[in-house]
C-alpha cells in the first residue's frame, strides 16, 4: 500500500487515506470465482462457501453468509444482492435496509465519492442497530460535527479487499485509521467477530468492496496495546 497522506482532519483525513488505499490493491484475476450467482441465502446458512480462491478477496452471492441476510430484499429489488453487486459500495449500501443510519453518517461527511471511487476495499458496516445504541443525540451530534465523525468511520474501512476466509487467516488487518489501532478478527463463517462484534451478514459482493454487516460501532484505540 502506498504511504497514506494525512492532509488535515475529518473529511480530508478520510479522502487522503482513502485515496492512498486505491493505489495498493492489484487487478487480481477472479477467473476462479463461481461463474453464476446463487439466490439470496437463507438465515441457515451456517459458513461462508468461499469462491475467491485467488485471494483477491472478491466474492459472489454464493459466499454470502449471516443470520441477518435473509433481511435483504430479493430478486432485483433495490438492496437485494443481484441489485448491489454491480454498484459501487456507497452506492450499493444506500438501498440496503440494514444499513440507513452508516448511510447518512456517510453522507454527512461528504464520502459517498470517495468510497465509490476506491478499486479494492473491505467494509465493516454497523447495522442500523448499533448506531441506534449511541442514542438518538449522540448520533445527530456526530453528524454534525464530521471532524469527529471521520475517524470513526475511517476505522470501518479497509484498503485491502478480503472475503471471510482471507479476514480469518490475517487476524488483524489495519484500517485506513491508522492511529486507531489494528482490527482484530476472531473466529469463522457465522462465529466471526471483529473487535469484538458479531458478522450479522457477511461477505456481501458489491462492485469494489467486500463488506461485512456487524452488531456494533467499531471505537478506534480499543485494540492498541
Amino acid at each position: 500500500m502506498s504511504k497514506l497522506r494525512v492532509a488535515g482532519i475529518g473529511f480530508t483525513a478520510v479522502t487522503a487515506l482513502a485515496l492512498a488505499a486505491c493505489s495498493s490493491n492489484d487487478s487480481a484475476s477472479s477467473g476462479s470465482s463461481s461463474s453464476a450467482p446463487a439466490p439470496a441465502p437463507s438465515s441457515s446458512m451456517s459458513a461462508p462457501m468461499s469462491s475467491a480462491a485467488s485471494g483477491d478477496g472478491v466474492t459472489t452471492n454464493a459466499d454470502v453468509f449471516g443470520p441477518a441476510c435473509s433481511q435483504l430484499p430479493q430478486g432485483n429489488e433495490p438492496g437485494s444482492l443481484d441489485s448491489m453487486g454491480p454498484q459501487p459500495v456507497a452506492s450499493a449500501a444506500s438501498t440496503n435496509p440494514l444499513l440507513t443510519k452508516l448511510v447518512a453518517a456517510v453522507k454527512a461527511t461528504n464520502l459517498v465519492d470517495t468510497l465509490n471511487s476506491q478499486q479494492a476495499i473491505t467494509v465493516f458496516a454497523p447495522a442500523d442497530p448499533a448506531f441506534q445504541a449511541l442514542g438518538d443525540a449522540k448520533f445527530t451530534e456526530l453528524a454534525g460535527k464530521p471532524d469527529q465523525l471521520a475517524p470513526i468511520l475511517q476505522y470501518h474501512v479497509v484498503g485491502k479487499r478480503y472475503d471471510a476466509k482471507g479476514l480469518e487467516s490475517a487476524k488483524s488487518v489495519e484500517s485506513l485509521n491508522t492511529a486507531g489501532g489494528p482490527v482484530k478478527i476472531e473466529g469463522s463463517g457465522e462465529n466471526m467477530t471483529v473487535n469484538g462484534a458479531k458478522v450479522l451478514c457477511g461477505n456481501i459482493p458489491t462492485k469494489n468492496a467486500t463488506v461485512f454487516v456487524i452488531d456494533k460501532v467499531l471505537t478506534p484505540g480499543t485494540t492498541k496495546n
